[in-house]
């Protein structure tokens, strides 16, 4: 009989791939469902799942903004709802102060019960514990939670595609789900759901698209249902969860190993707005953990450049992850030996209404370079995901856009990646101008906008898309006033760029974020920054 009180190194390593390959699973089944350019062609979806105290256990490599936050999300329903959570039930969140990252990413939570299967003791697995105690109880407690986090092309706020540029409260960024019940014992709540999203001072644009969008989150969940069903059928429940945490345990034991190569650091990263991010790094090589401390960052912001705590404690979690060599899931073991400092009301751990849906995509991207270059490790890198929305009350679109990374002390940049807290792909030119009235007039790299050094930083891109009916385009991007920093003598990359050609011939420079109407033949110009270089050149 197999013992699960030490993890056999073969069985380790045949269940990180499992629960991973669950979540992949998912994803694909989401992917061929969703309705939306965003989720079907962009990619703009995670999937993940929990433990029974909705802590992460593995994820496909999806969205790293998305993964590192989505456990909080899980663990507010357990801590909304816990007694009520009934199978056959699903539950929708998007909530930025309960574990979500902006209004248009929207979690779709599955808890997973087993049939004919005595309830776990939560508490114990809480202590984590390496064995289950089974107890019989009158009503049953999930015993994993399966999530997907889907970004919609448009859940309501003051312009369409829900990335406002200039939104100043949460309510103007859209709809706000906490823990809304999407599936009550198996039955969809589709009039439930209609009236939340269409009673709003800022109701959605394309009703029909979030519905369709939310029937594949859900048959996404139920995949990774039936895949920890079959799991628990073939090797037993005691062996699957043991596994659960010796996952989590290795993902720890690797990161320790990790922050033992670091040394203590600080940065201070300004953005153009003027905001500023200030961490502090301390490495305890004693127990191999560290301290990150964001204290002296700007406070709330009256912009929505605020990022939720969620999204704060996900930027930390990538960045750490990628130190790791070792082939791991991310998941909850990896913040066991860090200690994560953020005073509430600073920008980084705002208090409601602030706005955040800039927090999300940028500032979680300035989070990121800080904490490269406390450490010093990489040069900035783009600083942004350039976020391009487009639209009307017919069309909603929206898009990120790549541009340069930053270098390293032995690595060069990349020319016209996405890089860090994004991880979604663009949309084919065909399926753009199939779906929208746009043209892609041009899209090609933008020559020398990487920082020269010993290593250079990689280079921008320039996208130029033409208008062929009226539309409201919007930008949120960063690094248009300050450029992404070199490290080590090298230079800073070049800043982007946002511009409007009119028909008539006459330009209009805009901000780092804008919001403008588009005529037919404008053509809406957008350049990304490149990365920073590492090191003098000789």
């Amino acid at each position: 009989m197999h013992t699960t009180s030490q993890p056999d190194p073969v069985r380790l390593e045949i269940f990180k791939n499992l629960y991973q390959f669950i979540a992949e699973q998912m994803g694909i089944v989401l992917q061929n469902t969703a309705a939306s350019v965003n989720i079907k062609e962009r990619l703009d979806f995670s999937c993940a799942i929990f433990d029974t105290s909705g802590l992460l256990v593995a994820n496909a490599p999806h969205i790293p903004v998305h993964l590192g936050s989505m456990s909080e999300s899980v663990r507010s329903l357990i801590n909304d709802k816990g007694d009520t959570i009934q199978p056959g039930n699903v539950y929708l969140s998007n909530n930025p102060y309960n574990g979500g990252t902006h209004l248009p990413d929207v979690t779709a939570i599955t808890p997973v019960f087993l049939e004919n299967t005595p309830t776990p003791n939560s508490r114990t697995l809480r202590e984590a514990t390496l064995t289950t105690t089974l107890t019989a109880s009158p009503r049953p407690t999930p015993f994993f939670y399966v999530a997907s986090r889907g970004h919609q092309a448009d859940i309501g706020g003051i312009t369409p595609g829900s990335m406002p540029p200039h939104s100043t409260t949460v309510e103007e960024e859209g709809i706000l789900f906490d823990n809304f019940l999407l599936v009550e014992q198996g039955i969809f709540q589709e009039t439930q759901l209609r009236n939340v999203l269409l009673n709003h001072p800022y109701p959605v644009r394309n009703p029909d698209q979030n519905i369709a969008d939310f029937k594949a989150q859900i048959a996404a969940n139920k995949r990774g249902v039936q895949e920890l069903r079959k799991m628990v059928a073939q090797y037993g429940l005691e062996t699957v969860q043991a596994y659960m945490q010796f996952v989590q345990a290795n993902a720890e034991e690797s990161v320790r190993r990790a922050i033992n190569l670091l040394k203590d650091g600080s940065f201070t990263y300004e953005m153009d707005n003027g905001a500023k991010i200030q961490v502090k790094v301390t490495i305890n090589k004693e127990n191999r953990s560290a301290i990150i401390d964001f204290t002296g960052t700007s406070g709330q912001l009256n912009s929505n450049f605020n990022a939720p705590k969620a999204v704060t404690q996900a930027a930390v979690l990538y960045v750490f992850r990628t130190l790791v060599d070792d082939n791991i899931p991310l998941n909850a073991g990896c913040l066991n030996p860090l200690e994560i400092i953020v005073p509430v009301g600073c920008m980084l751990n705002p208090t409601y209404p602030a706005a955040v849906v800039a927090g999300n995509v940028e500032t979680s991207q300035t989070i990121v370079d800080a904490l490269y270059g406390a450490l010093g490790i990489m040069a900035g890198s783009q600083g942004t995901m350039n976020n391009f929305t487009f639209g009307n009350q017919r069309y909603q679109y929206y898009e990120t856009i790549c541009g340069g990374s930053g270098a390293g002390a032995d690595f060069d940049g990349t020319d016209a990646v996405h890089t860090h807290m994004t991880n979604s792909l663009l949309t084919d030119p065909e399926v753009l101008e199939t779906r929208y009235p746009v043209l892609v007039e041009s899209f090609n790299l933008r020559p020398e906008s990487g920082g020269k050094g010993k290593y250079s930083g990689g280079n921008g891109v320039i996208r130029r898309i033409k208008f062929l009916e009226p539309m409201t385009a919007n930008i949120l991007s960063s690094h248009r006033v300050v450029p992404p920093f070199g490290l080590n003598g090298g230079e800073s990359g070049q800043v982007g760029r946002n511009e409007v050609q009119r028909q008539d011939g006459t330009q209009e420079e805009l901000n780092s974020t804008a919001t403008v109407e588009m005529q037919p033949g404008d053509v809406f110009v957008i350049a990304t920054p490149g990365g920073g270089g590492f090191g003098a050149a000789s």
